[in-house]
C-alpha cells in the first residue's frame, strides 16, 4: 500500500529524508503541499529532504529578512525580495528553499516575478539560511550559483561568497561593501532579542541614518 503525502507528519525541528525521487515526482509534491506552508524543502540529485523549523526559526529569518531590507532602502539600492521562494533548475536537478532570497544586480530581470525558474532566471544574489533548527545545504547553493549566502547560527553572522565554484568564508560582503556587515548585522539581531524588535529596527534606522 503506498502512503499518500499528507498522511505524511513531519513535526517541528524533524526532517523526513525521501530517495529515489524523480523531477516530475518533485513538482507533484510541491503542487500537492503547497506555498503556505510550514514546510521547507532541498532536493539534490533524487535525495529530498523535507524540513519543519521552530518557531525560533521564523522568528530569525523575518528579523533577516528586515534588516536587509531597511538596509538596501537606506542605501538607495533597488532589490527584488522573493522571501523563501523555490529554487529550482531541473537541468542540474536542484532545488533549495533559503529563508530569505534577494535580486540585486540581478532585480531588473525579476521585476514582475513571483517565482524563480533556474533554467532561464538569474539565481539571486544573495540568499539567506537560519541554522538554528536546520542545516544548510551549501551544495544546493554552489551548484545552483548563488553568489552569497548569509548562513546564521547559534554563534553569528557567517558570510560566504562563491569562488570558481565553492564557498569561501567571508567577513565582508560585496553586496554592501565598505560595512562591517557581520558585527553590524549580529549587533542588531541581538538587540531584536533583548530590547524587541521594533525598538531595535528605530535603532538600525537611526544608526544607518548617522553612519552611512
Amino acid at each position: 500500500m503506498l502512503l499518500e503525502l499528507q498522511q505524511i507528519i513531519v513535526k517541528p525541528g524533524q526532517q523526513m529524508l525521501l530517495k529515489d525521487v524523480d523531477w516530475q515526482q518533485l513538482e507533484n509534491i510541491l503542487e500537492e503541499i503547497g506555498e503556505k506552508r510550514a514546510a521547507r524543502i532541498s532536493y539534490s540529485y533524487g535525495w529530498l529532504e523535507i524540513m519543519v523549523p521552530l518557531p525560533e526559526h521564523e522568528k530569525d529569518k523575518e528579523i533577516f529578512g528586515e534588516l536587509v531590507r531597511i538596509l538596501l532602502d537606506t542605501l538607495q539600492i533597488d532589490c527584488e525580495p522573493l522571501g523563501s521562494t523555490t529554487l529550482k533548475n531541473e537541468r542540474m536537478r536542484q532545488a533549495v528553499e533559503p529563508d530569505a532570497c534577494f535580486y540585486i544586480q540581478n532585480q531588473a530581470a525579476m521585476i514582475g516575478k513571483n517565482r524563480v525558474d533556474l533554467n532561464i532566471d538569474p539565481p539571486p544574489d544573495l540568499a539567506i539560511e537560519i541554522d538554528i533548527t536546520s542545516r544548510t545545504r551549501f551544495d544546493n547553493y554552489e551548484i545552483l550559483g548563488v553568489a552569497e549566502l548569509w548562513r546564521y547560527t547559534q554563534k553569528g553572522l557567517e558570510i560566504y561568497l562563491l569562488q570558481q565554484g565553492k564557498y569561501i568564508k567571508s567577513e565582508t560582503s560585496p553586496n554592501f561593501p565598505n560595512i562591517s556587515i557581520v558585527e553590524l548585522v549580529n549587533e542588531y539581531v541581538q538587540q531584536c532579542l533583548t530590547i524587541g524588535r521594533s525598538q531595535a529596527m528605530r535603532n538600525f534606522r537611526n544608526w544607518l541614518k548617522n553612519n552611512l
